[in-house]
């Protein structure tokens, strides 16, 4: 082949390639370089998951609780394999501490303790803070507060916690969006809520 014809070849397949990037650059499947915002559509059990425009991307270490509706971040490699990195943060930032709304009588104890609050963390768990102060009247269980919809965890979980002086019960997380106190003796003065952490899914 004479160097003429493969100056050709050469040119052609520089100028096939330099279209396919601009397509894929203004393609709706990349943003910005290679990577671009997704909604989950489906989990596999395989590692993967799939959104709703049909990308199959599998998923980052790091990305520990895949769910339907997560808007995450995919990127593509030049090979043309995804890769789900995880979701982007929520409304409420992840580690920013939020104030619970108290209900039934509850309010904040106040100083010198922390006011009822929560945070979501970067793992995908909750963690609750402070202490709320009980109604005159504290019979069981005691709904303190509904929560908020963005920190309700699919299934319920229970935590021990100190409800009077050397008096403890149990606090429980419920899938319903409440969180109560019960299984005390007697009547409960307050409930702490430190150190409760738990799964969304």
């Amino acid at each position: 082949m004479a160097s003429s014809d493969i100056a050709v070849h050469a040119d052609l397949a520089d100028a096939l390639q330099q279209q396919a990037i601009q397509a894929g650059a203004t393609s709706p499947a990349v943003r910005g370089a290679d990577w671009r915002l997704a909604v989950v559509a489906t989990v596999g059990t395989d590692g993967t998951i799939t959104t709703t425009d049909g990308i199959i991307a599998r998923r980052m270490a790091t990305y520990l609780s895949p769910a339907a509706g997560d808007t995450i971040v995919v990127s593509v490699s030049s090979s043309g394999n995804w890769l789900a990195h995880g979701c982007t943060a929520p409304a409420t930032a992840a580690g920013t501490w939020q104030p619970l709304t108290l209900s039934g009588g509850w309010t904040t104890y106040g100083t010198p303790y922390w006011a009822p609050s929560y945070r979501i963390n970067g793992d995908g768990t909750v963690s609750l803070s402070g202490l709320a102060k009980a109604p005159v009247s504290a019979g069981q269980p005691q709904t303190l507060c509904t929560l908020p919809a963005a920190i309700v965890p699919a299934s319920k979980s229970r935590f021990p916690t100190e409800v009077a002086s050397a008096i403890h019960g149990v606090l429980d997380v419920n899938a319903t969006g409440t969180l109560q106190i019960q299984d005390y003796a007697g009547n409960a003065t307050w409930a702490a809520l430190d150190g409760v952490q738990y799964r969304l899914t």
